[in-house]
């Protein structure tokens, strides 16, 4: 991974007196930035959703009730990863840290996934260098799409647009069977390789492992509907699921509006860190309690990345004083409706489909 060098701008002002606003609310308010009561209820409620309807999957009396079980947990698993195991990696679940390791390596091994590294990449990567390829792991370098500039344009691409929603129907699966396990050998369809410890490596096969078991094996085992019932229903989840993990996160930062920074060749970049935030994050009815309570505040993208330390939960509290700051200090904030942000994510896959070159649309309000 390339660790870039930043550079101080209005971003730096105005990220200085984010942070001593903010610190001022919580402590005018006798509050602290980890989760409160209602992320302990958010906590039980999902982790409490996902063992109800697992346990009712499992004991189904027809095929129909099985379906709507097993596709209801497979929803309430995306729905914990949102709201509990994300603010678990930050640390801002809970107070505590054993309990936010606790939460966020089990929530997430137990979904088949390295949960070391997912959260280590997460942390020190794509927060760190958003959009930048190199250095952000997020970054794909996947020949089916062309994401960056960097990529060969193939006559493919100009399709990339109309067949993206079919193969987004495969993402998870993608990252269960493949992504991780290509890294095992130092491959990657990211632009950075990964390697992993040889611990964590045991681990990432044994809850592969144990997941199948869990969600293949033993229902296959304990119900009379046989096991091309049950792979479908394992198929259908996953689709179901990558639809929605790419319609939450891949308009946030894949958008004809987000910029695609490159750094010089002393590896930095011409805007400081907070600047590199604003320009690389679009949000969607980002103040939305509804959203703020179903996707753990993944629709205030901008936010969380410039605020990690501060639970979801507090996010339609402190917005207005984020929107306030920005406008003081004169930066962009890209805020729109969801229809808007979906909108701008397939004409950026058109145009890298079709231009060497990606010039960001201004963004206007």
């Amino acid at each position: 991974m390339n660790k870039l060098r930043f550079i101080k701008d209005e971003g730096s002002a105005f990220y200085k007196e984010l942070n001593e606003q903010i610190e001022q609310y919580f402590t005018e308010n006798g509050l602290q930035k980890t989760g409160n009561a209602k992320m302990f209820f958010k906590i039980f409620l999902y982790l409490g959703l996902d063992i109800l309807f697992y346990v009712l999957m499992i004991t189904s009396h027809s095929v129909l009730a099985f379906y709507v079980f097993y596709l209801l947990m497979g929803l309430s698993f995306l729905l914990t990863a949102f709201n509990v195991s994300h603010d678990a990696v930050h640390g801002v679940a809970v107070k505590s840290k054993f309990w936010n390791r606790l939460l966020f390596s089990l929530s997430f091994n137990l979904l088949g996934n390295n949960a070391y590294v997912w959260g280590k990449n997460h942390n020190e990567s794509h927060h760190l260098y958003t959009n930048v390829e190199g250095s952000d792991i997020d970054v794909l370098n996947n020949p089916l799409f062309r994401m960056t500039e960097s990529q060969p344009l193939k006559w493919y691409h100009r399709y990339q647009f109309l067949y993206a929603p079919f193969l987004y129907l495969f993402y998870s699966l993608n990252w269960f069977f493949l992504r991780e396990t290509l890294m095992l050998f130092n491959l990657s369809s990211r632009t950075i390789k990964i390697k992993i410890p040889k611990s964590e490596v045991i681990k990432l096969v044994l809850y592969k492992l144990l997941y199948i078991g869990y969600m293949i094996v033993l229902p296959v085992s304990l119900l009379p509907f046989g096991w091309p019932t049950v792979l479908l229903a394992f198929l259908l989840n996953h689709f179901i699921v990558s639809i929605l993990l790419v319609a939450v996160l891949g308009v946030a930062h894949l958008s004809d509006y987000a910029s695609h920074p490159v750094p010089n060749a002393q590896n930095k970049l011409s805007m400081s860190w907070p600047k590199l935030q604003l320009l690389t994050s679009v949000d969607y009815h980002a103040e939305s309690k509804f959203l703020n309570w179903t996707l753990g505040g993944f629709n205030a993208h901008a936010v969380h990345h410039l605020l990690p330390n501060v639970c979801h939960v507090y996010y339609p509290k402190i917005i207005p004083i984020f929107k306030a700051l920005v406008k003081k200090h004169k930066l962009t904030y890209m805020e729109m409706s969801y229809g808007e942000s979906l909108a701008s994510h397939f004409r950026f896959l058109k145009v890298m489909g079709k231009n060497e070159h990606l010039i960001p649309t201004q963004y206007e309000r």
